[in-house]
């Protein structure tokens, strides 16, 4: 499978040089639909604004950010940092809500999915939910994500088998964005995108936030508070501000 030119004549805004595409749910479904339909590899990123700080110290996954086919805004504060610079955008497009569409879309549209990452046990358990809350999702295969970045090959063989059509990878930023640059030309899904901690949503490893919280575009204040230890991450957002406002409109 070949790998397509990121097309770049749709609405974007730039964002500490990482260009986010300005679109709704609706359109960034669309716009998966179109992918899957061409049968060519394309790279899609969830961005949030931890992993935009993130990338600035990361000229890997920069670039990858860079070059990504579509890059979602997936959080409170990249939404506020494009309305800041005056092209904001409609709604948070996460990647726990798009996993759950493609899962409900795929009982209709025939998707072969293919789940990996999270600890051992949980992206099979996901696979298990995912499937009786949405009869007919075309879940083909789950592994767990814990292997070292040696075995990133073999793994991706063993995905490659299955033949997906959709990768959604839970295993961190930036290592699932890595892995999937590294493994694009072997597992050839027309659609790969990490997903951070769905998985542990759907398995109901983790609770998602309640919706008054969602509304409130604090999630991040939800998982803070649920799992101290992703201080680390929510340090991030301070610096994401400074940095935002340095950079001016």
């Amino acid at each position: 499978m070949t790998t397509q030119t990121p097309v770049k004549d749709h609405p974007r805004v730039e964002i500490l040089g990482v260009a986010v595409d300005r679109l709704d749910m609706p359109t960034a479904l669309k716009r998966l639909d179109e992918f899957l339909q061409s049968k060519t590899a394309h790279i899609v990123v969830t961005a949030d604004a931890a992993g935009i700080v993130q990338a600035q110290s990361d000229p890997e996954f920069l670039n990858i950010l860079k070059t990504a086919d579509m890059v979602t805004p997936d959080s409170a504060g990249v939404i506020w940092a494009a309305k800041k610079k005056g092209e904001p955008i409609k709604e948070r497009v996460s990647g726990v809500d798009l996993t759950d569409k493609l899962c409900a879309m795929s009982a209709d549209k025939g998707w072969r999915i293919y789940l990996l990452g999270s600890q051992p046990g949980v992206a099979e358990l996901a696979a298990e939910k995912l499937r009786l809350k949405h009869p007919g999702c075309n879940i083909v295969g789950a592994r767990h994500g814990y292997f070292p970045s040696e075995s990133d090959e073999i793994v991706a063989q063993e995905v490659a088998a299955e033949k997906p059509d959709i990768l959604l990878i839970a295993m961190g930023i930036p290592r699932q964005e890595k892995f999937i640059k590294k493994t694009q030309h072997i597992i050839g899904a027309s659609v790969a995108m990490g997903v951070g901690g769905s998985l542990d949503v759907f398995s109901g490893k983790a609770k998602r936030a309640p919706v008054l919280f969602q509304k409130l575009k604090l999630e991040w204040l939800w998982r803070l508070v649920l799992n101290p230890s992703k201080i680390s991450k929510a340090k991030f957002l301070p610096r994401f501000v400074m940095l935002v406002l340095k950079s001016g409109r």
